[in-house]
């Protein structure tokens, strides 16, 4: 029996063997061979949503493609390609993403089909920036998709339930520099009076706080793009510190990493140096080990109009949250029309909580925060979750629509591991 590990090492999978195809052709010939199927890609999930009890299949020895458009305005990838290989290869030919998730470690196919995203009110999740994607079903059948083809919205978040996705293209933009700035202790009242201020004074924003407090929150991790002009640079800092000083936070006097008293060595720079867009959008560097390492990670993304009352649930819960926890991030993410995105028709505020590594614990705690949370909240596919499976499948109207597409693309179920059957599927 395999006994590979997600990254993390709380899960373990099941499967027989990991395969390595090197070409289109020995994909399809590893597919023809029948069986219970699923697609590994970074492992960076908590979950066992890429587990099988038969083959799993990594693209990461698939040739590697980087394709950018005449017009320059989208670039084709290969599915395994992580975005912080891509990343430098567009910015030398003057190109960007709207947008990085905090770690530039995930695989571009894995973190599409999990709905995974960065940050900005007015930035979408890494699957919005999907125009197109290539995917290999279980019978070997190609299968290329553009933005407005029928299947199109279902097919982008996928869950790996539909095949194996070769290829995507993405959006792209010229390239741009952002600097990031940290301020320390605000106010949670302050924060929760005016939530729409704070995350909107940057391009992208996250408030850290650890629970160990409940009248100020740890941090606020502002990122901006550059401007161009110094009175533009005037301007944003004047609203910074102007935003700052409502909030009752103080500049932080060094460089820091989200989780209190760790070396931030791993992190981007911070206080206000500008750089590259794929070296400030992401929290950790590449060269790093993501994040704590040996954690778990939750997380829920509710309806804008229900954030502050999906906060002030978790701030009411501090006292049981905090000694099980590293820390808890708030960010924001853009709606979208990708029938399983958490962001599906709503501009979304997720709430991520990075565990201890004390599984038992936080699967029993997390019924409890699944219930104080609103209506609205959707667990993110990639991390862990409790939530009732009929309950999960009611908060994505175009549910029934997806279960169609992906019985019609794996009619055999050859996909639907555990994770999935677990969901209905």
């Amino acid at each position: 029996m395999s006994i590979e590990r997600n990254w993390a090492g709380n899960v373990v999978y099941r499967a027989s063997s990991v395969e390595h195809p090197e070409s289109v052709d020995e994909l399809r010939d590893l597919l023809g061979r029948g069986g219970p199927v699923r697609m590994l890609g970074s492992r960076h999930c908590f979950t066992d949503i890429a587990d099988t009890d038969g083959v799993l299949i990594a693209l990461d020895r698939m040739p590697r493609r980087i394709e950018v458009s005449p017009q320059r305005d989208t670039v084709r990838v290969s599915g395994a390609l992580r975005y912080g290989d891509l990343a430098p290869v567009l910015e030398e030919q003057g190109l960007a993403l709207a947008n990085l998730a905090s770690l530039p470690h995930i695989s571009v196919a894995g973190a599409v089909a999990t709905g995974t995203h960065g940050s900005g009110d007015a930035i979408g999740s890494l699957a919005s920036a999907v125009s197109g994607l290539t995917i290999m079903t279980p019978a070997g059948e190609t299968v290329e998709l553009t933005r407005g083809d029928e299947g199109f919205d279902g097919a982008v978040v996928s869950l790996g339930a539909l095949g194996a996705v070769i290829d995507l293209t993405l959006d792209v933009e010229p390239t741009y520099q952002v600097a990031q700035h940290v301020y320390e202790h605000p106010s949670w009242e302050a924060i929760l009076a005016d939530l729409d201020a704070v995350t909107g004074a940057g391009t992208s924003v996250s408030i850290f706080t650890t629970w160990q407090r409940t009248d100020v929150a740890d941090q606020i991790w502002i990122k901006q793009r550059v401007p161009a002009s110094r009175a533009e640079a005037r301007s944003q800092q004047s609203s910074r510190e102007g935003l700052a000083a409502a909030l009752g936070a103080e500049a932080a006097d060094g460089e820091r990493h989200p989780i209190l008293g760790v070396d931030p060595a791993a992190c981007t720079a911070q206080e206000g140096v500008a750089g590259p867009w794929f070296q400030r959008l992401p929290h950790f560097r590449l060269e790093f080990t993501p994040s704590a390492g040996a954690e778990i990670q939750s997380e829920f993304l509710v309806a804008r109009a229900d954030a502050v009352a999906a906060i002030s649930a978790v701030r009411a819960l501090a006292d049981r949250i905090a000694p099980l926890l590293l820390v808890t991030e708030i960010r924001t993410v853009r709606a979208d029309e990708l029938w399983l995105s958490s962001s599906f028709g709503t501009d979304a505020v997720g709430i991520h909580f990075t565990w201890k590594p004390e599984e038992e614990a936080v699967r029993a705690l997390l019924p409890v925060i699944e219930a104080a949370l609103p209506a609205s909240a959707r667990p993110h596919w990639g991390k862990v979750f409790t939530l009732d499976a009929a309950e999960v499948r009611a908060r994505y109207p175009r549910w029934d629509d997806f279960a169609a597409l992906a019985a019609a693309y794996d009619p055999d179920r050859r996909l639907v591991g555990p994770y999935l059957e677990r969901l209905g599927l």
